[in-house]
């Protein structure tokens, strides 16, 4: 007789003493259908409680009998207790387990089915249906028979519960006369695991948009065959996450188009919300056709007419089977490990790799509580208990572009409500979109509207407090740890600019990666372009570093715009690195007017076709921002150094003449005299007084973004040529110099740049590698940008004395590991941010970035770096 025994979960065997359960056991491990380890037995786990293997209490005086008889009680007691453990612990990790034990009363085997049903595995119970005589017989044969008595016992009951077994919910019941004729058949491999193989594309939502997914299924390579098979040239295969009818215009033949290529193992397609009901329907099941699924129906009746009763009769039992064989969820693996998931409305980690009523039910409506007015049920955020590292894809919730979360993604954008059909290329993580050609829903409330009316509602501090991950696209889960976080949120609670035009936050810049192997530099060209080049990076863009403060400028063309992007009438908003107001509001409103005459007067958002502009920007003059730091730290540490080093020249000049021991000393002196007149010099040249604004300077050096699209895909260059574009526009504009780094020549033309800026007291160059956005060989992200300071301009950061030898030896040890760290981090945060801010994601989603990167500030890295 065939048994089959489900891939994880428990398999009982029930049956008395003597009916064989251990010696079948032994053989079919013995035969490597069952793992050791997969085998869990009472008689074993009372040897391992109690070192005893057999307490015979017969043949004694009853005292001595009923003693031995409580002590078996006991030691079965742990040792059930100790093997119940295991069993449910292997029920966790989704493993099988056989149970060997007699399991005669309901009790025991109740105790299992609970587990079996609390841990989301099936049960299968096996029984040894064998005749009392032949188990009379074997007992006799044993070395430590049980007794006829007690043989006869367990056969008794074993005959009343044998009949009551079937009713108790196994997955499947086996009974065996003789153990030898038994054939295990066992499940290798999880059912619903799916091996990537050459690709799996994960389509959203298609909800009836017939049109729409096979343009998606055209665009992601997919070719039509000759028997009207979508295939892939590379042996990719494509996976539905539900929710493929209903609402939408051709329900009946996205239906019928996935039962044929699941069916040839073309296509992979798992439960849903309405995908279950539909199949309910198609059962004769009594189900109230309401919020699309009535189209359905509508398009079977059509069917009928033109095809006949017989045909539709056919068709319905196909979906129907089709549609209740369908998976709660997929699990993609690659070598035998789960990378991802793929669950309709979302799944939690205790269930992944399982199967079972509540798993389905949960995966497909996702966390709900409650109704609402409209009689929908009320969605809970499920991903915010998602702990694991297995990314989990899904849909069911509309959202106006693909929602990266806590490591889900959701890919319903919503196509069926005139959104967008998604697909996510997997392992690459690409996705690939099609617009609706229409809203086909002709529902009274759109979801994709109402999620366009809450984008400015205020985040849920909740999900902040305690430290939470970000999921980037560049550099995968970025941690922010809760003493990182609480700081952040303080100051943004009190000190930032209004959240909703909190929209990025500059990264830190790392310095070079090594110290200048040059005698006299700390900092130098060299040790940055060859770090690049040894990254597999030929091409560089080096940029003039201005000395003034980073400024980020939002510039809306009008205040119609201000109010649609951040929910009130403004012209922009220019806030520095920290996230404060640059500028008080007097003097941000006169710049923010003379910014926006000058960009329409020159076209630029009808040019480029977009409501606002982005920038990333330096500000000068530097005392504006630094005016404090300048008077009681730079100033005053000048003055008092010059007026001592001077002092101190002319009394050693006095006395040199009369001790010439006294010359190197002097020598001394004047070059540190000579050090506080090149430290005055460099702050100085940075700072001038401010009379209107006029004075003020901006240098934008990035175009971060416009109302459609952000610039990460654009070289340096580029953002070069539009940084002098806005300098012809605007006279508050000003032109950063810079130079392309692609061979040996224009390398040392850059660093021949550098040391005569660098010599004059400029602060020194940017360099950059040719993409926005770079990466090694390896695919490790690279950093964005290093920073090159001047030797005169360093007197400032370590002191005005930092290059006499003794302090540059020690300087040059600096480690800059951390700073390197810190700056891809806050980088990956504050791209993702932005590209959110223009996908019109909430304020919440924009702001877990904003606030991230500002966590990061608080880890303590050496401030001079």
């Amino acid at each position: 007789m065939e048994v089959v025994v489900p891939y994880a979960g428990i398999v009982l065997l029930v049956g008395p003493s003597n009916s064989g359960k251990s010696t079948v056991l032994k053989n079919l491990v013995k035969k490597e259908q069952l793992l050791s380890s997969e085998v869990v037995s009472s008689d074993d786990f009372r040897v391992l409680v109690s070192d005893i293997e057999f307490i015979d209490w017969k043949q004694r005086s009853n005292d001595e009998s009923d003693s031995l008889y409580d002590q078996y009680q006991k030691i079965s007691r742990e040792a059930f207790s100790l093997m119940d453990s295991l069993i449910e612990t292997r029920c966790r990790l989704n493993k099988l387990t056989i149970v060997d034990a007699t399991h005669l009363h309901p009790d025991d085997r109740k105790r299992y089915i609970t587990m079996a049903k609390n841990n989301h595995v099936p049960i299968v119970a096996i029984i040894l249906d064998v005749d009392q005589n032949i188990l009379l017989e074997r007992d006799e044969m044993r070395e430590n028979p049980r007794g006829k008595r007690r043989i006869k016992q367990q056969y008794q009951v074993f005959k009343r519960e044998k009949r009551f077994i079937k009713k108790e919910g196994y997955h499947a019941t086996y009974f065996i006369r003789h153990s030898d004729e038994m054939v295990l058949k066992r499940h290798s491999k999880n059912p619903i695991e799916l091996d990537v193989g050459k690709g799996i594309d994960i389509i959203g939502d298609v909800h009836g948009c017939f049109d729409e997914m096979i343009e998606i299924l055209e665009e992601l390579g997919y070719e039509q065959n000759q028997d009207n098979f979508y295939i892939h040239p590379e042996g990719r295969k494509f996976l539905s996450l539900g929710d493929i009818m209903s609402r939408g215009p051709k329900s009946l033949e996205t239906m019928q188009f996935f039962l044929r290529h699941v069916k040839h193992d073309l296509a992979y397609m798992i439960d849903s919300n309405h995908g279950w009901k539909i199949a309910r329907w198609l059962d004769g099941r009594k189900v109230t056709l309401s919020h699309g699924d009535e189209l359905v129906e509508e398009e079977m009746k059509q069917f009928q007419e033109q095809y006949g009763e017989a045909p539709t009769i056919e068709l319905k039992k196909e979906l129907k089977k089709f549609l209740l064989r369908a998976p709660s969820h997929y699990v993609l693996t690659n070598n035998d490990i789960p990378l991802l998931v793929c669950a309709h409305a979302g799944i939690k980690d205790e269930f992944i790799g399982k199967q079972s009523y509540e798993v389905s039910d949960y995966c497909r409506y996702g966390d709900t509580g409650g109704i609402d007015s409209d009689g929908k049920p009320i969605r809970k955020d499920w991903s915010i208990h998602h702990k694991t590292n297995t990314l989990i894809v899904w849909g069911h919730d509309p959202k106006p572009k693909p929602l990266i979360s806590n490591n889900t993604i959701n890919i319903d954008q919503g196509v069926v409500f005139g959104g967008e059909l998604t697909a996510l290329r997997y392992p690459e993580k690409e996705f690939v979109s099609v617009k609706a050609k229409k809203n086909y829903s002709g529902a009274a409330s759109n979801p994709l509207k109402e999620l366009e009316k809450k984008r400015l509602d205020p985040p849920n501090i909740s999900k902040f407090i305690n430290g939470y991950s970000v999921l980037t696209e560049d550099l995968a889960k970025i941690h922010i740890p809760k003493e990182y976080a609480i700081p952040s949120i303080d100051t943004v609670s009190h000190y930032t600019v209004p959240i909703e035009e909190l929209v990025y936050i500059p990264p830190t810049m790392s310095p070079t990666p090594q110290p200048s192997a040059l005698k006299d530099y700390l900092e130098h060209p060299k040790e940055v372009i060859e770090y690049y080049r040894r990254m597999g990076v030929e091409k560089m863009v080096a940029e003039k570093k201005h000395m003034g403060s980073r400024g980020i400028l939002m510039l809306f063309n009008s205040k119609k715009s201000g109010l649609k992007y951040v929910g009130r009438e403004t012209l922009g908003v220019i806030y520095t690195r920290s996230g404060r107001r640059f500028f008080h509001d007097e003097v941000e409103s006169d710049i923010l007017k003379r910014l926006n005459d000058g960009l329409n007067h020159h076209n630029y958002f009808q040019k480029y076709e977009t409501d606002y502009v982005l920038l990333d920007a330096e500000i000068m003059p530097w005392n504006l921002k630094a005016k404090e730091l300048i008077s009681k730290q730079y100033a005053h540490v000048s003055e008092n150094a010059s007026l001592d080093r001077t002092m101190i020249k002319s009394k050693l000049e006095k006395s040199i003449n009369n001790n010439k021991d006294l010359e190197a000393w002097f020598a001394e002196y004047d070059e540190k005299l000579n050090n506080a007149h090149i430290f005055k010099e460099v702050f100085q040249k940075y700072c001038w007084e401010i009379e209107d604004i006029n004075q003020i300077q901006i240098a934008p050096f990035h175009v971060l973004a416009h109302s459609n699209e952000t610039f990460f895909n654009k070289p340096h260059t580029w953002h070069m040529e539009m940084n002098r574009e806005f300098a012809r526009m605007v006279d508050l504009f000003v032109e950063t110099e810079f130079m392309v780094i692609d061979d040996s020549s224009s390398e040392d033309a850059a660093i021949n740049w550098w040391e005569t800026i660098t010599s004059d007291g400029h602060e020194g160059i940017v360099i950059k590698p040719e993409t926005f956005i770079s990466k090694s060989n390896g695919g490790k992200l690279l950093q964005p940008a290093i920073k090159v300071r001047g030797r005169k301009y360093l007197n400032i950061i370590y002191g005005m004395d930092y290059l006499l030898p003794e302090n540059l030896n020690r300087l040059k040890k600096r480690n800059v590991s951390k700073k390197q760290k810190l700056a891809l981090k806050e980088f990956s945060l504050g791209i993702e941010g932005i590209r959110r801010f223009v996908r019109g994601e909430s304020i919440e989603r924009v702001h877990e970035c904003v606030l991230g990167t500002l966590a990061m500030e608080s880890d303590p890295v050496d401030p001079r770096l």
